[in-house]
């Protein structure tokens, strides 16, 4: 990875979202959606944010690319803080991060053709002047993204969904940017077009030096296309590391137990499945102390009492466990093996 500025820093993020009820309709609680999330991607790099539905990872995408006021925190973008400037200020930086939604129907206009979805960022940016300019950019952006240039003459209801989510990616680097988040834009997906689509994803990476924020909860395809992964419970950032060191050494039971629900495509394979009991908790009154304690197959007195914080592991790992607090001896993380991935 780069040893230059990061292009994305995320200091303390919190979005909370207030609940308002009595007779004043004044805020009766808060939902703490995300509730301090910090973190950093480098240019060229991948990092992908993991975790439970309802866990906040969508939100961190909206909040990065100001779909929404913070609560409080920062979002530097490549050295500039981001969060606090007005829509004139931030519509040019705008051009340097973009999204790929998640439903390849719905976030294109249906009653566009494709030619004028792809178009549309290219002039509003001004990344080229003239009508055959923008034309001749808009062919380019469908070759790239693998599909017939004819095809722009079509309405989005006429593609699969595969074909889509193409020119959803289309339409992302039309604005020529640093980075894209991508918020689960291949759950929605079949398996087999759901490997074409990262592959694509990844050629583009090495092609064009792309940052990604890949969001998603599928974490087969996340260890095939990542650099670094961050695992997310209930607002927070659990556990955090390079790809090898999160699938080949993980140390938080939550990380555990999500990596032995992963598929195995080897029937002669056997893996211990890790059932978490109960329900996630809500985000409208978390759990005191370590918000995983009402679940954890480890708990003990302190993670009801005392909110773990991150720490170090290893270089570029940290976790927050307080079962890392005891002797080697005594920590089961340190004692099972990680559920291996290979070829999943």
């Amino acid at each position: 990875m780069s040893t230059t500025q990061p292009i994305l820093q995320v200091n303390d993020l919190k979005k909370h979202y207030p609940i308002r009820g009595g007779l004043l309709s004044g805020i009766t609680a808060n939902v703490y959606a995300v509730d301090g999330v910090s973190f950093e991607i480098a240019k060229g790099e991948t990092l992908s944010l993991v975790g439970e539905s309802g866990c906040g990872k969508s939100t961190v995408g909206k909040a990065i690319l100001r779909l929404f006021d913070i609560t409080s925190g920062e979002v530097v973008l490549d050295g500039q803080r981001i969060d606090q400037l007005s829509t004139g200020k931030l519509r040019p930086l705008r051009q340097r991060v973009q999204v790929v939604f998640q439903d390849p129907f719905s976030s294109l206009n249906p009653r566009m053709r494709v030619r004028d979805i792809l178009a549309e960022p290219i002039t509003n940016f001004g990344i080229v002047q003239g009508k055959d300019a923008v034309s001749e950019r808009t062919m380019a952006l469908m070759d790239k993204v693998g599909l017939p240039r004819d095809a722009v003459n079509r309405w989005p209801h006429e593609f699969s969904g595969g074909q889509r989510q193409r020119i959803g990616i289309a339409r992302a680097l039309a604005a020529e940017p640093e980075l894209i988040i991508c918020d689960e834009a291949v759950s929605a997906l079949d398996v087999s077009v759901k490997a074409q689509i990262v592959n694509l994803l990844c050629d583009l990476q090495k092609e064009l030096g792309l940052a990604l924020l890949f969001i998603s909860h599928d974490l087969a395809i996340v260890e095939h296309m990542t650099h670094r992964v961050a695992v997310m419970y209930l607002g927070k950032i659990v556990e955090m590391g390079t790809k090898e060191q999160i699938f080949g050494a993980p140390r938080h039971p939550y990380t555990v137990a999500l990596l032995s629900a992963v598929p195995v495509p080897d029937p002669k394979v056997r893996r211990e499945r890790i059932l978490l009991k109960g329900d996630v908790p809500s985000p409208i009154n978390p759990p005191k102390g370590c918000r995983f304690n009402t679940r954890c197959p480890y708990v003990f007195d302190r993670c009801r009492s005392e909110e773990p914080e991150l720490r170090p592991m290893a270089q570029g790992h940290v976790a927050a466990c307080h079962l890392h607090d005891l002797p080697a001896a005594d920590n089961p993380l340190l004692k099972q093996a990680a559920p291996a991935l290979a070829d999943a």
